[in-house]
């Protein structure tokens, strides 16, 4: 018997906190809807359910106008009338971490705890993408539903889905699964998340309303369940749409309408589906599309902020979380609520029209605000828990004399590294307090520095370098009296720390040798144009392009480094090359070229590239913007007037790197344009590798036969690879997310700078600031290979790359810790470590890692001070108990595993 039609409502909001405003003026009519729903509710009309657009953060928002407000809140919640989480915000899934997705999963549903109750649907409504672990994060954290309107049918301007005429499924019900196997029903929404929006009243404009979208949800749908989501972004509540049910059911009685909620829904989904969905695996990606819309230039949109994200994110799960563990081993506090508060602050900023950098220019000057607040609270964080742990090592022993200086280097990658080291030295300090304040400049500068040795823990002397920076004020601020400020003599100290525990530290000691003055170092060679150490060598070329030969296997990468410009006369979302054109690049370009630093440990290369392109677009780009023509559509070119565009390239080898690591200084005076640099590899192959959210994705080179769009872009993590099976390239870099191979000698080509000047979308939105002019920076390393990134496990030294050493000077004091530790050991091929932190409800310690590989593997890891160990779920949940002090443990291919442990007293 055939199932009777039921029409689900859901009334919501899609609430993008900044976009086309800035944050404060979009929260002014939030906090006028969320007073709305109150009223609603309150007065017990026929307003059953409302759907919270399944982020926390809302209620923050709102408490921090409103917090009289927060118990009819809860108790709206608890009477399951409001319908909450899971996430704290609806983050972009590509352009924030791993450990960032796992965090904003954690703080929704300890959030949503708090109320009483959670809606258990992973909620995409508009993430422009989806990596292809989130059916497995969902599945630990007990979902399983997901949510989701793009990644697999093209959906346009203005919210406009296609009417395309296939896609990767049949139904808007699909089964998404994860590489691990896990699996959780997904629903798209086929006709975006406005299908059921404004509701008409009266009856004939209802009937002709019904009769199409009832007709348009049945062509997705495969069940008589058919959803309808009464909202979209920034929607006010329809307040009527109690009465609105009612005419439905009256002009359709053989349909059931329903004012419902995501877990009813789903609930009754499930019990109604046909045995056999279409499986989709991994990432959703709009790759079975035209390309048009797919929002993946996001990825190079003001990338400045990328660059900020990245280096909050990895000082928070890389440097202070791991600290903060050494030290609570050692007995000190755990600096959680620290930790949380910088953590939220940085999720403020990883909605997708904020990190995607397609917003409104005064969204992003208040995201660099935030970006500098958990700078600030994370490396205070770091500087504490660094010291905490130095005040217990033991710095003095038999081979140490008491004018020695004690450096204190942390290792908090994971894994164990080869490091060159730069630490600033205070050799001398005067404080104000012994001598009036403007003597002690020209004192302390009188005096001959001593001539430097450093030794390790056995007295072995180490090769490295000191360079006089002169006197610098300072001050501290000690914790039992007021401040002391003081002139310092300083000299910046280089050299190779080798074989840095995973998660410890070393001590090294500088020995001044009194009466001499500081040896002059060697003279530099400028006219020298190669590098080279135990692992490749490189050669420069008049262009400034370099040939890189990896000495293990002989293989030689040629006209690595050049730089590619193009005209963009698209917006914040989607690049845009103007018809026809050809990009310029500096092959043809000559370089000035010079040796600026070369000693035993590092030696650095600059270039110059002085580099005329055209100023911005033509005077019909204008035009074109004005009129709102679809940037697919658009036909305008480049100005013929040129302005001169200044990169300045340090290429920079250390003695037991694996490859160069570069950085250049981009002095950007022109608009309208892409700046990449490109890698050839010559290596012959259809697939390669880019780091994702625990994962490791392989991708096409070539895109789906349905792919129109000149440009094939895509996200990436710490890094891009190419391989042929037997050699490789791996690009890893420092917030550079975008990239496309390139089929002219399988090239990899990386996004440095983009410039736009409009936000893109529904509407005329101008973004000045989004041209990026003034002066930028990009970083990347070039890692020659064998096999592939993952059977090299070249991946650990792709994220070692974005990962700080920190180094600490200290005095010579007694001590419980030796002068080398390692906190935590452990090995496992093919898996990545992601992070070491506390529980946040409970003083367990929990480590994360995910295997890379499609071949199962083991991971043996053994805590310093553990006992009662487990299996742990992402959310911190006890899943296995196994309770040895060393743990061993199967990890499946491609599962996200996490351990926790009590901390023995």
């Amino acid at each position: 018997m055939e199932c009777k039609t039921t029409a689900h409502i859901i009334s919501h909001s899609h609430w993008d906190r900044e976009w086309y405003m800035p944050f404060e003026k979009h929260r002014y009519h939030l906090v006028k809807l969320m007073d709305t729903l109150i009223d609603l509710f309150e007065k017990g009309e026929d307003f059953k359910s409302f759907h919270l657009d399944g982020q926390m953060i809302i209620l923050d928002d709102y408490f921090q106008i409103r917090p009289d407000k927060k118990e009819w809140i809860k108790k709206l919640i608890q009477e399951q009338k409001l319908h909450i989480g899971p996430w704290y915000v609806l983050q972009d899934a590509f352009l924030t971490s791993s450990e960032a997705n796992v965090r904003n999963m954690l703080y929704g549903l300890q959030a949503a705890k708090e109320y009483g109750a959670v809606s258990k649907v992973g909620y995409f409504p508009d993430t422009f993408g989806i990596y292809g672990q989130a059916p497995q994060m969902l599945q630990q954290a007990n979902i399983n539903t997901a949510a989701f309107g793009r990644g697999v049918k093209p959906t346009g301007f203005n919210n406009m889905v296609s009417d395309a005429k296939s896609f990767e499924s049949p139904f808007s019900e699909l089964k998404w699964e994860s590489p691990d196997g896990s699996a959780v029903l997904g629903v798209l929404f086929a006709n975006w998340y406005s299908n059921g929006n404004e509701v008409p009243v009266e009856r004939e404009t209802a009937r002709k309303y019904w009769e199409t979208k009832l007709a348009d949800a049945k062509k997705y749908s495969s069940t008589a369940n058919l959803l309808f989501m009464n909202g979209c972004d920034h929607q006010p509540i329809q307040v009527d749409v109690g009465e609105a049910i009612k005419v439905a059911e009256e002009l359709f009685p053989d349909i059931t309408f329903v004012h419902s909620n995501f877990d009813d829904y789903m609930e009754a989904l499930q019990k109604a589906l046909p045995e056999q969905l279409q499986t989709i695996t991994g990432e959703l990606r709009n790759q079975r599309t035209d390309g048009w819309s797919t929002l993946v230039n996001t990825a190079s949109a003001r990338i400045y902020l990328k660059q900020m994200n990245q280096e909050c994110q990895t000082l928070l799960e890389k440097v202070a979380e791991p600290l903060s563990v050494f030290s609570f081993i050692l007995g000190h506090e755990y600096p959680r609520d620290y930790l949380r508060y910088a953590w939220k602050t940085l999720m403020e900023n990883h909605p997708h029209d904020s990190i995607c950098g397609c917003s409104v220019d005064e969204v992003h000057r208040e995201m660099v605000t935030r970006f500098e607040k958990v700078q600030q609270v994370a490396s205070s964080i770091v500087e504490d828990k660094a010291n905490e742990v130095v005040s217990h090592i033991s710095t003095k022993h038999s081979l140490v004399d008491e004018d020695m200086i004690p450096v204190v280097v942390f290792n908090t990658s994971g894994n164990r590294r080869d490091v060159v080291i730069e630490k600033e030295i205070e050799l001398e300090k005067v404080y104000f307090s012994d001598m009036p304040f403007s003597e002690i400049p020209a004192f302390l500068g009188s005096k001959d520095l001593p001539d430097i040795n450093l030794v390790d823990k056995s007295g072995k002397i180490l090769a490295c370098k000191t360079k006089d920076l002169g006197t610098r004020f300072g001050y501290e601020l000690p914790g039992d009296g007021f401040r002391r400020p003081y002139y310092a003599r300083i000299i910046k100290l280089t050299f190779l720390a080798q074989s840095l525990p995973g998660y410890g530290y070393q001590t090294y000691y500088l020995k001044p040798a009194k009466g001499t003055k500081l040896n002059e170092q060697p003279p530099i060679n400028p006219c020298v144009r190669e590098l080279e150490n135990e692992f490749v060598h490189l050669f420069v070329h008049e262009n400034g392009s370099y040939t890189l030969t990896d000495k293990q296997t002989g293989k030689v990468f040629k006209n690595l480094g050049i730089y590619e410009n193009s005209g963009d006369i698209g917006n914040e979302y989607m690049f845009r090359k103007p018809n026809g054109e050809v990009p310029l690049t500096t092959k043809d370009l000559k370089a000035e070229i010079r040796v600026v630093e070369d000693h035993p440990v590092r030696t650095v290369m600059e270039l110059v590239h002085e580099w005329e392109i055209p100023k911005e677009a033509d005077e019909s780009f204008q035009r074109e913007k004005a009129l709102l023509v679809w940037h697919k559509d658009r036909l305008s070119g480049r100005s013929s007037e040129n302005v001169t565009i200044r990169l300045t390239t340090r290429i920079q080898l250390d003695e037991k790197a694996k490859g160069p690591s570069v950085k250049v200084t981009i002095e950007n005076q022109a608009k309208d344009h892409r700046l990449r640099v490109l890698f050839p590899t010559n290596l012959h192959t259809n697939e390669h590798y880019a780091d994702s959210i625990f994962e490791v994705a392989k991708r096409p080179n070539i895109p789906e036969r349905e792919w129109d769009n000149p440009s094939f872009d895509h996200h990436q993590q710490a890094f891009v690879s190419v391989t042929d099976g037997k050699h490789g390239m791996t690009i890893a870099n420092k917030g550079l997310h975008e990239y496309e191979i390139l089929e002219e000698q399988q090239t990899i080509a990386v996004t440095i700078l983009r410039s736009t000047s409009e936000l893109g979308d529904w509407g005329l939105f101008p973004t000045p600031e989004a041209q990026c002019i003034g002066t930028y920076q990009a970083e990347w390393m070039v890692i020659p290979h064998q096999d592939t990134v993952v059977e090299s496990e070249v991946f650990k030294a792709a994220y070692d790359f974005q990962v700080p050493v920190i180094a600490v000077q200290t005095d010579i004091h007694e001590g419980a810790l030796p002068t080398e530790k390692e906190f935590f050991t452990w090995e496992g091929k093919s898996l990545a470590i992601s992070s070491i932190k506390l529980a946040e409800e409970r003083d367990d310690v929990i480590a994360r890692w995910f295997n890379t590989s499609e071949e199962a593997t083991m991971v043996n890891a053994q805590p310093s001070q553990g006992i009662n160990g487990y299996k742990s779920t992402i959310v911190e949940n006890v899943k296995e108990p196994f309770g040895n002090t060393e743990i061993q443990e199967k990890v499946k291919p491609f599962e996200i595993i996490s351990l926790g442990w009590q901390v023995k007293e």
